[in-house]
């Protein structure tokens, strides 16, 4: 890769192990990962279960740190931060989406949306913070819903939550870890397609984790992970 497509990288990994210890049980999750993805990419990493996928996105992630290696993120090394400037960094850059939701339970769409935003040492105005939120929420289809809270939303509208709640920040990346898992066919295919059109419109680069063959056909690159260890790319795999 040239100097030019270098800088156009958002992600740089290189060398990435990571490695757990349960006892006396040796782990190793990831073994010499190299991986660089451009800024807009919408990227799908797949592998089957065990494969490695979700420690590599915890890493991308900045919710967990390698055993070795280095990873830069937007030019910049992060595998030497301390915790706080790790959470500042995720609050500020990295939107994620869990496979289960994470929803707060007692707090309706709104608030759940708009809560990374009130973390903050710098909080914006209440009224600009819920100004975006409500237009947000809209893009996403959960106009109807505003002051429902998560128990009283289907898989797919809870989901939709999750979406905005890591828009919100103004992320350069959003992670999403098994998107689909939870959901039946046509809500998936409505939450990918939901997810392709933010990437076109904003410019957000996503990563997926995968084992989920329908995920696949929407993705600009697939990256395929065994045993913790990358084994091929396939760009451009659907425009």
């Amino acid at each position: 890769m040239s100097q030019n497509d270098r800088a156009k990288s958002l992600i740089v990994l290189r060398a990435i192990v990571k490695e757990y210890h349960l006892g006396k049980t040796f782990v190793p999750a990831l073994q010499g990962v190299d991986l660089e993805v451009a800024r807009g990419e919408f990227t799908v990493v797949m592998g089957p279960s065990g494969s490695g996928k979700s420690t590599l996105l915890n890493i991308i992630g900045c919710l967990d740190s390698p055993t070795s290696g280095t990873y830069q993120f937007d030019g910049q090394e992060v595998g030497n931060r301390d915790f706080d400037k790790l959470a500042e960094l995720r609050n500020r850059k990295i939107g994620i989406i869990f496979q289960s939701f994470n929803l707060i339970p007692v707090l309706n769409v709104i608030e759940n949306v708009e809560f990374p935003c009130l973390m903050r040492k710098d909080p914006e105005t209440s009224s600009g913070l819920r100004e975006r939120v409500l237009k947000l929420c809209e893009d996403v289809g959960l106009g109807p819903y505003l002051k429902h809270r998560p128990d009283e939303l289907s898989g797919g509208q809870r989901q939709r939550v999750a979406i905005a709640r890591a828009l919100i920040t103004h992320p350069e990346l959003v992670l999403a870890d098994e998107p689909t898992a939870n959901l039946d066919s046509k809500t998936s295919e409505q939450i990918i397609n939901l997810m392709q059109r933010l990437n076109q419109q904003m410019g957000v680069t996503f990563i997926f984790s995968t084992h989920d063959p329908r995920v696949m056909n929407h993705a600009k690159r697939v990256v395929y992970i065994a045993d913790g260890k990358i084994v091929d790319h396939n760009p451009m795999v659907a425009a």
